[in-house]
């Protein structure tokens, strides 16, 4: 079953994507294993200048750019109106490309983010990025960037999700999905942590799968909502894609609600 994310400007792109957060230790073997997931259709690669592993993600992705959906960010420090489209150029440099598929504001910083907005649609109307979003933003500082001259243009959030931090299912993914706005989950897997869950294992063994698979094809049950794992090795990448074909019973999400339980109330965003 091929998940599906739909853009408001109607590109679509595989639910499940690539993340690259601390990547750049086995440059060949993480090469290798980001290609094979672009093979694959996990299109969706994800990268930021913060991650120093620019350059690399731009050698993945030379021989394919077309089919790739690149998405890289600034730092805060970096996200006044000058800084935002200087630290883009250097992107780009260092991508080796001449344009980002989605551009993002890493997190909430010192600079207003009017100025990282009028950046932004700069930077779009220049065709340096055809989209642009914001990371680690919960509703009261999203509802701030709707307001702004061309903030209806934000294109996505990028934001920590997975079932150890459920918290966005309260408000923010409700108001995304109230506004066609696709939500990123970076580190939908605990970094790991949640590899070895007991109720996952359970779950995996029946549907002749991983607990990995569970918990990505978990992240991947809500419309408008994609994942992007880190996977530095081609059999890492072999088995989060085969997370997509699995799809989970009424009985395997009230075992996985009973040992990770839904918010009944507002909880402060989790991430950066």
């Amino acid at each position: 079953m091929e998940h599906q994310i739909t853009f408001r400007d109607g590109r679509q792109v595989c639910a499940l994507g690539q993340g690259t957060w601390q990547m750049g230790r086995r440059r060949d073997e993480e090469i290798r294993a980001l290609r094979r997931g672009i093979d694959l259709g996990m299109t969706v690669i994800d990268t930021a200048e913060m991650y120093g592993n620019e350059e690399l993600v731009g050698e993945a992705v030379r021989d394919c750019r077309g089919k790739v959906f690149l998405v890289s960010k600034v730092v805060p420090g970096n996200a006044g109106y000058e800084g935002t489209k200087q630290a883009c150029e250097r992107s780009l440099r260092r991508l080796g490309t001449d344009y980002i598929d989605l551009y993002l504001l890493h997190w909430k910083g010192r600079h207003p983010f009017s100025e990282t907005v009028r950046a932004m649609a700069e930077l779009q109307q220049e065709g340096k990025i055809v989209r642009w979003g914001m990371s680690n933003l919960d509703v009261d500082d999203m509802k701030r960037i709707l307001a702004l001259p061309h903030g209806e243009d934000c294109a996505a959030n990028q934001v920590l999700y997975n079932l150890a931090e459920r918290g966005v299912e309260y408000d923010l993914l409700p108001w995304s999905r109230e506004r066609q706005m696709p939500v990123m989950a970076y580190t939908p897997l605990g970094e790991g942590r949640l590899r070895s869950h007991r109720v996952l294992t359970g779950i995996a063994s029946r549907h002749n799968a991983t607990p990995v698979q569970i918990a990505l094809a978990w992240v991947l049950r809500l419309p408008g909502v994609m994942a992007i794992p880190k996977a530095g090795s081609v059999s890492h990448v072999e088995e989060n894609h085969r997370s997509l074909d699995i799809c989970l019973t009424d009985e395997d999400l009230r075992e996985i609600d009973a040992a990770f339980p839904a918010p009944v109330r507002k909880i402060p965003l989790a991430g950066w």
